[in-house]
């Protein structure tokens, strides 16, 4: 069924206000997916904070002028989904390549992060990506260590001075006896 103009209007502005605020993006073929499969894919992607549309390829290339995705302009040709992460800059990714897994039909055409445009190889890189609870462990662990070091530095000195103490007292005690 064709959009009506008013329809297209607020699907660019809607799309171009979920660029706006997304962190990476997805474009891949669909053709020869089936209606269940798309559902299956959409139920996944909403539940990883990722905003999934089909839009057609006009219309998305005016919804991504003046956001980050404007270099996704020239790999927009074929029957796409568009796949915007809103959470976390690697769910996309996670979400797309675990469903191309188990689902041939869904190629990956292009991966955007940043204003700058990857290729479909480049979708492994992004789904590796820690989430935002990964990667904040991972920096209270950069952080924690500095501070682990000192401590077992300043602790040492007086281990040290308690060690040196009773090896000579036992000197002592084993020289009077």
């Amino acid at each position: 069924m064709a959009l009506k103009l008013d329809d297209k209007k607020a699907l660019v502005a809607e799309v171009n206000e979920v660029a706006k605020r997304a962190y990476s993006a997805v474009a891949a073929e669909y053709r020869g997916l089936t209606a269940g499969k798309f559902d299956e894919l959409r139920s996944k992607a909403r539940a990883n904070g990722v905003y999934l549309h089909v839009v057609k390829n006009t219309l998305a290339t005016r919804a991504v002028e003046g956001t980050d995705f404007e270099c996704l302009k020239t790999a927009l040709v074929g029957p796409l989904v568009l796949g915007f992460s809103l959470e976390d800059p690697g769910a996309v990714g996670r979400v797309i390549k675990d469903f191309a897994k188990d689902n041939e039909k869904l190629v990956v055409k292009a991966v955007a992060v940043g204003g700058t445009l990857y290729g479909a190889k480049d979708i492994e890189r992004l789904a590796s990506l820690p989430t935002r609870e990964q990667a904040l462990s991972q920096l209270a662990g950069v952080l924690k260590a500095p501070v682990s070091k000192l401590a077992r530095t300043l602790a040492e000195a007086p281990a040290k001075t308690a060690r040196a103490i009773k090896a000579v007292a036992d000197a002592k005690q084993g020289a009077s006896a």
